[in-house]
Formats: structure tokens, sequence, C-alpha cells
């Protein structure tokens, strides 16, 4: 597939950009190379290729889970105008 000037243009128009000739001639060669790389890609036969989520064998590296900080919820709801069970209650602004 190979786009034209025109197909820029209409492109530059949809996205509300404002493009100078030399800028739609570039758009124009750079989507024209995109499209190209992607057709190429689609030719390789992958046929018997399993998917996979990473391209090398890797394993993470896990650490334990342990608690690091102290809970602050106190001090923090101690400024708060209302808390109950430690959420804080705010004023109803949107009437039922």
């Amino acid at each position: 597939m190979s786009l034209t000037l025109s197909d820029v243009e209409k492109i530059a128009r949809l996205s509300r950009l404002s493009l100078s000739d030399a800028e739609q001639q570039q758009s124009l060669q750079e989507l024209n190379d995109i499209f190209a790389l992607v057709e190429k890609m689609q030719a390789v036969d992958t046929d018997g290729i399993e998917p996979m989520a990473h391209p090398h064998e890797v394993a993470l590296r896990l650490r334990d889970d342990v608690v690091t900080e102290t809970d602050h919820a106190a001090e923090y709801q101690a400024v708060a105008p209302e808390v109950r069970n430690r959420l804080y209650i705010v004023p109803q602004v949107i009437e039922e």
C-alpha cells in the first residue's frame, strides 16, 4: 500500500494540521516507508512460531513481600474535618 499526496493532505486536514509543501512531501515519504516496512514484516512466514511475551528467556527477580513503611493514616486524617472508619467524610455536592 502506498499513499499519495492527496492522502497526506486529507490526513493533515482531518488532524487539523497545517503542513507546508515540503512537510507534506516529507510526511508522504515517511508514511510510505512505514507501510513498506509493515508489508515486509507481513511477508515473513510465521507458521509454527509460538507467540512470546519477551524475546529472551528471563526470570523475574522476586523479593520478599515485606512492609517497609509504617501506617501514617492517623496522622494524615487528624487534620480532616470528619473521618469515619478511616474514610474521609465530605459534604454531598450532588443532589439525588
